[in-house]
């Protein structure tokens, strides 16, 4: 699918998609990166609601969260999910310790099944899990590289989440999928300079043929919605 710059897909967070300078662009592959309990799976039930409510079929694949808490994590949020299992909404959970199983689903299942649903959004979550399945670095370049261009080739928007670097909180955790995505999210912890307050902070570290922010903002995860203070500074 070739990138339509002039269009957007919303993510359906607020205050996010004004950073994103109206939402992701289509075809566009996005990686939310970021630390445990920063929200990363929210962020991606986010984007998987704004694309039903809007008449999307919506792939969620899942390497960490069996479908019925995530099903349960979308209730509690209020949202009517039942009517749309199988028919707009499709949770594949996968078992990353079955190396086989996993890497042929996810690389040659998940394009047909793309193209047979006509899904525009995609989720995979977590991406790093995938990537632990290849021994080596050399590997694991050359079948995420091939990954990522035939989803391009597909009629959808994907979101990736991933797990931080143990040592670096700016970096994925093997420091790939940044370079490989359209865009890339940020999510983290910032502590007051008194050490007495700990605040969610986001930043569009990357996003191409877009003009976005460049700011690092504060965001909160309640129990209905995720908000991005676009307009507030972190202290």
């Amino acid at each position: 699918m070739s990138i339509l710059p002039g269009k957007r897909v919303k993510v359906g967070i607020v205050g996010l998609d004004d950073m994103l300078g109206g939402g992701l662009i289509p075809g566009s592959i996005c990686a939310v990166i970021g630390m445990y309990g920063t929200g990363k799976t929210t962020f991606s039930l986010e984007f998987v609601w704004d694309g039903i409510k809007r008449g999307e079929k919506v792939i969620y694949i899942s390497l960490e969260e069996r479908e019925d808490r995530l099903i349960t994590y979308m209730k509690q949020k209020g949202w009517d999910v039942d009517p749309f299992l199988q028919k707009e909404l499709f949770i594949i959970k996968l078992d990353p310790t079955d190396f086989n199983l996993a890497n042929n689903r996810i690389k040659n299942e998940l394009p047909n099944l793309i193209s047979e649903l006509k899904a525009t959004r995609v989720i995979i979550d977590p991406i790093s899990l995938f990537e632990d399945l290849f021994t080596s670095d050399a590997e694991r370049r050359r079948e995420m590289f091939r990954f990522i261009e035939g989803l391009r080739d597909k009629e959808c928007t994907v979101m990736m989440t991933s797990e931080t670097d143990r040592g670096n909180p700016f970096s994925s955790r093997h420091g790939l999928i940044e370079y490989l995505a359209d865009t890339v999210i940020l999510l983290r912890y910032v502590r007051s300079s008194d050490l007495t307050d700990v605040h969610l902070a986001l930043e569009v570290a990357k996003m191409r043929m877009s003009a976005h922010s460049r700011e690092i903002k504060p965001y909160e995860l309640e129990q209905t919605q995720v908000t991005v203070y676009s307009e507030a500074n972190v202290f």
